[in-house]
């Protein structure tokens, strides 16, 4: 069931085309789409249990928090005032990625019998996620916030004269 979950975000990528909402189609949501069900056989067909597990728990807990924030900002825009925390969402989507990160590199420093290149993929595969995340991240909190203060700036400089 669990794969069976990962084939169905592929429907994301599918209503963006019908709605063509071309701009919400990214390099991030390509490659996660793309990669995550493959990784996800992968993981079940040979590798089921064991330490391959805790990354997916903890994609799964960080999923169940990132669907919550989708739902109430589909309730309509009397809930948007309910939507505060969407940059603590990312922030915890990086933290993700960190400790994943972590947990996949103890492999490479203790023998647990779990495949040293399955625990190489996942380390390069933590820094890409991490990497196209903290972009958006960047893009999206980031220049907001200077954009903001620019234009603070200037109703102040208006203000002034």
């Amino acid at each position: 069931w669990y794969y069976i979950s990962k084939l169905t975000e592929f429907c994301d990528t599918i209503f963006f085309v019908l709605r063509k909402k071309d701009n919400q189609i990214t390099l991030l949501h390509l490659y996660h789409h793309s990669l995550t069900p493959i990784e996800t056989w992968v993981c079940v067909k040979f590798l089921a249990g064991g330490h391959g597990t805790f990354s997916n728990l903890v994609n799964n807990f960080v999923h169940i928090i990132m669907y919550s924030y989708y739902m109430i900002s589909a309730m309509g825009p009397e809930y948007q005032k309910y939507l505060w925390w969407k940059q603590h969402l990312t922030t915890l989507q990086l933290a993700q990625f960190i400790v994943v990160f972590f947990h996949s590199a103890q492999v490479l420093f203790f023998d647990c019998g779990y495949p040293k290149i399955i625990a190489v993929f996942l380390l390069f595969h933590s820094i890409i996620f991490f990497c196209l995340f903290f972009d958006f991240y960047l893009k999206a909190y980031k220049r907001e916030e200077e954009r903001k203060m620019k234009q603070r700036a200037l109703e102040e400089q208006k203000k002034a004269s």
